[in-house]
């Protein structure tokens, strides 16, 4: 099967990695496509304009945009604009592929007081992110094939290159919330075996999976965990602002039932593995 990945990126290209180590061709669309490995075919693509044909034979097309920038402007531009792009290419093709699969997040979830949300929970979201991949998921599922879409909502990325609460530890920024507030969290390689596995499965998937870990946790002890872990001062608490997502426990049963295993089940061994590639001894 040849895979066709859009929006190449750290996550595109860590899926196409084991796409290819599972005896698939990979083709990676990126802007920078001599950045790629060489297990992953690039084609030079700007997705934020028209995309370039497609192979014939790509039988799975998966959309991992990213934006530039934290604005309204730059998330329209890659998560509704280079989508549309991708399914105008996609429309072109003589043969369909037999399925797409679109990276959103569990933004489109608004709030829940520490409640639970799954793939049942209505979709509200509050914040500009949240609404513009909404609006991504609704463009995908109105022009793609019912049996072609899959959404997969992630929680926070973390992994190699992506140590956002480490570096707020170290440099003493850290602040744990005086009112309990959950995060949902998922390991770039679980996230990216996660794209392999719904993408391969041979049962039909459903229309939309939540991609977290096993464990939402509440973010003070997510802080204190990595200060224990490099011998650092537990960070002091304060008043939480209301920048960042809501507090809300996502829940990853329909993606557990499908019989995917996580290589990091839980945020301490994701962290722990991160800091012993970085050489951190632990306490």
């Amino acid at each position: 099967m040849t895979v066709l990945i859009a929006g190449c990126g750290d996550l595109g290209t860590e899926a196409g990695l084991r796409f290819a180590a599972a005896g698939h061709e990979v083709i990676g669309l990126r802007r920078s496509p001599e950045k790629l490995p060489g297990e992953i075919r690039g084609v030079r693509a700007d997705l934020s304009q028209e995309v370039p044909a497609l192979p014939a034979d790509a039988g799975t097309v998966v959309i991992a945009l990213a934006a530039d920038a934290s604005t309204e402007e730059a998330y329209r531009a890659a998560y509704v604009d280079g989508l549309s792009h991708v399914l105008d290419a996609v429309d072109r093709q003589a043969v369909p592929p037999r399925r797409i699969l679109l990276i959103s997040s569990t933004a489109v979830y608004p709030d829940a007081g520490g409640a639970v949300v799954d793939e049942s929970t209505p979709t509200k979201p509050t914040r500009f992110s949240g609404k513009i991949l909404l609006e991504a998921e609704e463009l995908l599922f109105s022009r793609a094939g019912e049996s072609q879409a899959v959404v997969l909502r992630l929680g926070g990325i973390y992994g190699p290159g992506r140590t956002r609460l480490i570096d707020q530890v170290r440099s003493g920024k850290a602040v744990i919330p005086s009112q309990p507030k959950h995060t949902n969290r998922i390991h770039r390689d679980d996230a990216a075996a996660m794209i392999v596995h719904l993408a391969t499965m041979e049962q039909e998937p459903d229309a939309v999976y939540v991609g977290v870990d096993n464990e939402s946790a509440e973010l003070g002890d997510v802080l204190r965990f990595l200060a224990k872990e490099l011998q650092f001062p537990e960070p002091p608490a304060r008043p939480a602002s209301d920048d960042g997502p809501g507090d809300k426990r996502c829940s990853n049963q329909r993606l557990l039932s499908t019989g995917f295993t996580f290589t990091y089940p839980s945020y301490k061994e994701g962290y722990r593995a991160i800091l012993a590639g970085e050489g951190v001894r632990h306490p």
